[in-house]
Order: C-alpha cells, then structure tokens, then sequence
C-alpha cells in the first residue's frame, strides 16, 4: 500500500509539473511568459501576455492535470481495507503534489506559476458541487472587480464554506482542514497582488468583453 501511494504521489507531482504556459509560450509564440508581465507561468499571466487564443488552452491544461492526479487515487481503491476516509486523505495527498508540482514544475526549472487552475481541477475530483460554487463566486467578482487575482481569494476564502455545508463531506475533517490549508494558500502565494491591489496598481483584466485598462503613464 505504502509503494502504491509513493507512485501515485511522485505521478501526481509530474502531471503537475507539465509547464503549458511556458510550452505553448515558447513553442508558438516565442515568448517565455515568465519573462513578461507578472512573471508566472499560468493562466492569468499568460492571457495579459499573448491573450486568449493561448491563455484558453493553457487554462485547460492545468486544469485537467489537477483533475487527473486526484483521479490516480481510484487506484488506491482496490486495495483491501482502504475506507472512504483513507481514499479522501490519499486525495488529498495528491492535490498536494499536484499543486506543488505546477509551482515547482521539474520540466521548467522549477519555476512555474500559482497553481490556481490546477487545484481548481484537482478539486473537482473530490468535491465539484463546490468548485462550481467557487467558480460562481470567482466569476461573479471578476465582472464586478476585474481583477482576477481578487476573484480567485474570494473564491478561495469561500471554499471552506462550501466544504463544511457541502453533504458529499460527510463532515471529513481532513477535507474540512484542506480547505483551509487552501484558503490560505491562495492568500500566501497572492502577496504581492495584495500590495498591489492595496496600491492601485493591479492590472485588470476584461475577458467578457474587448475593452482593455487605459495604458500607465511612464
């Protein structure tokens, strides 16, 4: 059990670490999105950078490999004796390495971006009726706000909620802990975008529509 769970961790961390911003950036446009913009390889940097034609696919990517990982956990579940709560703590595990290896990706130098596409996915393999809330709540400060680094705390700090009324639980206290792991997360790894928004000079982003934010002034 304890060799299955090594492999499925070190696995997770792999499909985590597929780097598609710095990929798709580099194979079709030539451009390391790392160098530009907020300097992290996901989704948002990359749609400021080269814009939706390629921030779309990249979202997609980091997506379905958080999706994936978790989804390696069905085959923990053939082992016997495994109860539901062993399979929600596995679960966890490889969101976790997941997430760790979109950061820290190995095929990239160990420098990748926030990991908030992958974990949304990886999320949806354990609890989707509340990612969908969260996607909710991220989409709807987004079109209040514009600001995408804002949308995805709100979103985060309300994912514990969910997860506590959320009847799927079944009141797992090591998903309910996880939550909050994540909620704070998203506040750590967001530091800078909080000094930022507190200075005035987050960048926003209009993906519904084609206005962009006037230019700054030199």
């Amino acid at each position: 059990m304890i060799y299955t769970i090594i492999v499925l961790a070190v696995t997770a961390y792999l499909l985590g670490s597929i780097p598609s911003a710095v990929w798709i950036g580099r194979h079709f446009y030539g451009v390391d999105v790392r160098q530009h913009g907020s300097r992290n390889a996901g989704t948002t940097n990359t749609l400021r950078v080269l814009g939706r034609r390629a921030a779309i696919p990249v979202f997609a990517i980091d997506f379905l490999k958080g999706y994936v990982a978790v989804s390696l956990s069905i085959l923990a579940a053939y082992h016997a004796g495994i109860t539901p709560n062993d399979i929600y703590n596995i679960k966890v595990l490889l969101v976790i390495c997941a997430v760790v290896g979109h950061i820290f990706p190995v095929f990239a130098g160990f420098r990748g971006g926030k990991g908030v596409a992958t974990l949304a996915g990886a999320v949806m393999g354990m609890d989707p009726s509340s990612v969908m809330l969260c996607l909710g709540v991220w989409v709807l400060v987004l079109i209040a706000t514009h600001y995408v680094s804002l949308s995805s705390m709100i979103a985060g700090l309300c994912f514990p909620v969910f997860i506590l009324v959320s009847p799927k639980t079944n009141g797992s206290l090591t998903l309910i802990i996880f939550s909050c792991v994540v909620a704070v997360l998203l506040i750590v790894t967001h530091r800078k975008n909080i000094k930022r928004l507190r200075a005035g000079t987050e960048s926003k982003i209009y993906i519904f529509d084609n206005r962009r934010p006037p230019a700054k002034k030199e």
